[in-house]
């Protein structure tokens, strides 16, 4: 192996992981846009983290799966225009998983209403979001929400 062979590897490699890193950063903003515009009730800037292809799954507790961008979108809509309740929804990301054109992330959700049936609520979730690379542009392609914790769980008493 001469020196020139051994430099282009190295320079390979830098660039490759530079490129990572792009891809991570872009991959997380899409993420971090479409948690903020469920967070602000934002139904423009949620359906651009859609896929230009309509494909998308939101998998929620007790629900039958929905299917598509449009039930995505209707789903939404109907969601941030009830005017009966007001909510607030905390994300974190906790960890991803990304490769050239796909990848996973898993997030913290708590939702919270001051006020349901007198008491105040929250729900504490654990939601997974898959992504994928259409033509250079990260979208969301799938929503499976999970609650690990709501205020009205029965606790037991000691």
């Amino acid at each position: 192996m001469g020196c020139n062979e051994k430099l282009e590897n190295n320079s390979s490699i830098a660039v490759s992981q530079i490129s990572e890193k792009q891809n991570k950063e872009a991959f997380l903003k899409t993420l971090e846009t479409h948690l903020n515009a469920v967070t602000n009730k934002d139904l423009t800037t949620l359906k651009s983290t859609m896929s230009p292809n309509g494909t998308m799954q939101l998998i929620l507790p007790s629900t039958e799966i929905i299917n598509g961008v449009d039930g995505f979108i209707d789903y939404h809509d109907t969601w941030f225009k009830d005017a009966s309740t007001t909510w607030t929804f905390e994300t974190k990301i906790l960890n991803s998983e990304i490769s050239e054109d796909l990848g996973i992330a898993i997030t913290e959700v708590i939702y919270r209403e001051p006020e349901r049936n007198g008491v105040p609520y929250f729900n504490r979730m654990t939601v997974s979001y898959a992504l994928k690379k259409i033509k250079g542009t990260w979208y969301i392609i799938k929503d499976h929400a999970s609650s690990i914790e709501k205020s009205t769980d029965n606790k037991e008493q000691s």
